[in-house]
């Protein structure tokens, strides 16, 4: 599947008996973002709780990625197959559904796809929806692999400071990563981590949707990325995403994500920051 797919797509392939389609909604956002119809969901869509389980219950950090065998046991209780063919969306257009595509990509699985414009455009369009609910579902056979290689932890990024093999690109609002304004959880401090460029994720997005290619192009290629590997971050790990599905839309397919982000790194011990 093509990482991004329309409303026009999803329509047209909506009976297809392996598609499987989830909400990542959630109930707030950190960039304000208009929840236009907080109580539905696209028709005989699943939710997919990355916050509280899809999670690694045993971090004191939000969000982080489960283990195989978590993820694994709760896509089958979610009745996805290894053959499904996933489409993800949420309720502002796109937010939290990249975070989705990604950890499905670092599980194994690469048949999935972002909604672009999620709920919003799906209803603007008069396609059919319900009242949230969970509908009853049928066990499925899924199976993660997880593949490491698109994971990245504070070590790693903390070696890379002088290595410099591979360019970190965080997705905070400019004024968080000069460390002008203070961060949105307690107990962190204000910056980013040396030499990181900024490219805040809402740069990627028009109106809900992701910009053309053509647009994306421009907005990376004036980051001067001189064909490295890219690590993408942000506060919680979260937008990041949003910046990874936007690479790899144009083609730059080595990336990773670092998964605690901003509130691992901000409130480590002896960890450099810059403002």
């Amino acid at each position: 599947m093509q990482p991004l797919v329309s409303t026009a797509w999803l329509s047209e392939n909506f009976n297809d008996p392996d598609l499987v389609i989830l909400d990542a909604s959630l109930e707030s956002n950190v960039a304000n973002l208009e929840v236009k119809y907080p109580d539905l969901q696209i028709k005989g869509a699943r939710f997919f709780d990355f916050k509280n389980v899809f999670a690694d219950k045993n971090s004191p950090l939000p969000n982080m990625l489960p283990t195989a065998v978590l993820f694994e046991k709760e896509c089958r209780k979610l009745g996805i197959n290894t053959t499904s063919n996933i489409v993800v969306y949420d309720n502002v257009g796109v937010y939290a559904s990249p975070r989705v595509w990604w950890m499905f990509k670092a599980m194994g699985h690469d048949s999935i796809a972002v909604l672009d414009g999620g709920l919003t455009d799906w209803k603007d369009k008069n396609l059919d929806c319900e009242t949230k609910e969970q509908n009853k579902i049928k066990g499925g056979d899924f199976k993660a692999n997880y593949k490491s290689e698109l994971v990245r932890n504070s070590l790693q990024v903390l070696e890379n400071i002088s290595l410099k093999n591979e360019i970190v690109i965080d997705a905070r609002s400019k004024d968080r990563f000069k460390g002008l304004i203070p961060e949105t959880r307690e107990n962190l401090k204000s910056g980013h981590i040396p030499n990181s460029i900024n490219l805040p994720f809402l740069e990627v997005l028009h109106q809900g949707k992701f910009r053309s290619k053509e647009e994306l192009h421009l907005v990376f290629n004036k980051l001067l990325l001189k064909e490295k590997d890219l690590v993408f971050t942000c506060g919680s790990g979260v937008t990041a995403c949003i910046l990874q599905l936007a690479a790899e839309i144009i083609g730059l397919s080595n990336t990773s994500i670092y998964d605690g982000s901003w509130t691992d790194w901000g409130q480590l011990k002896g960890f450099p920051i810059e403002k």
